[in-house]
């Protein structure tokens, strides 16, 4: 691991330890680019780590403090993404500069570091997130080519098994309610506005990316309503352990 600090950062509030992890790509030509610009005063922005194409390993920030790299955001209804997280870059050019999949060096050492960082903060699988997952209005990274089943193959993340869907289309009002459920900051009005739109095109970029439309339609719904379960079976095994522990 390389040590290339950043002096974007802060402390995090007093007593908070992270419990989400964020992803992004770097959306810029070069790696080098990109550590320069999340080292640069005047941008302020910044990541606790960079993982560069062939797998090196750069640390930013160091976990215990606040890095900025989520900006205007939200899950689970905490605003304050930043403070709640580990951000971690890789460098891919993203949409705007020739977008590719991701180095098979680059997800190796991802899940390197995942692998110490999930079980130190115990974090959740839907804790591991995308960057367009908590702010889907303004972002995309790290995009419909992350192999997220490969995340959750390592037991990072969460990945539904393929299932036929009912075709049933429940009213719009109760797809919002269900991705409010799962963690999305959603409008709950029943209407089919841009940013309900938004918010369905980040969940298929991330669990559905064979076609991103913002439309609720049956696929979409079916492997939202197994994500929903899949989180729920995976609280109630969290708090027996807690419950456990607790008499142990």
């Amino acid at each position: 691991m390389i040590e290339r600090p950043s002096p974007n950062r802060e402390p995090r509030p007093a007593g908070v330890r992270p419990h989400l992890v964020i992803l992004h790509y770097t959306g810029m030509p070069a790696a080098a680019d990109a550590l320069d610009r999340l080292c640069d005063p005047g941008a302020r922005v910044s990541a606790h780590y960079l993982i560069d194409e062939d797998g090196t390993l750069y640390r930013l920030v160091d976990e215990s403090e606040r890095a900025w790299h989520a900006g205007i955001s939200a899950w689970e209804g905490e605003s304050d993404v930043n403070s709640h997280s580990i951000g971690i870059e890789l460098h891919n050019p993203g949409h705007e500069f020739g977008y590719r999949p991701f180095a098979e060096a680059q997800i190796v050492r991802l899940v390197a570091v995942l692998r110490q960082i999930v079980p130190r903060y115990r974090i959740r699988p839907w804790h591991i997130l995308g960057h367009s997952d908590v702010a889907p209005e303004r972002k995309q990274d790290p995009g419909e080519l992350f192999p997220w089943p490969r995340l959750a193959d390592a037991g990072f993340g969460l990945w539904p098994p393929p299932q036929p869907d009912s075709g049933l289309l429940p009213p719009l009002a109760t797809v919002q309610e269900m991705l409010h459920r799962f963690g999305y900051r959603v409008p709950r009005d029943g209407r089919d506005g841009p940013a309900t739109r938004a918010v369905i095109a980040a969940f298929q970029r991330h669990w559905r990316p064979q076609r991103i439309d913002g439309v609720a339609d049956a696929e979409t719904i079916a492997i939202l309503e197994r994500l929903l379960k899949m989180k729920a079976a995976a609280t109630r095994t969290a708090a027996g352990e807690i419950r456990r522990g607790e008499r142990s």
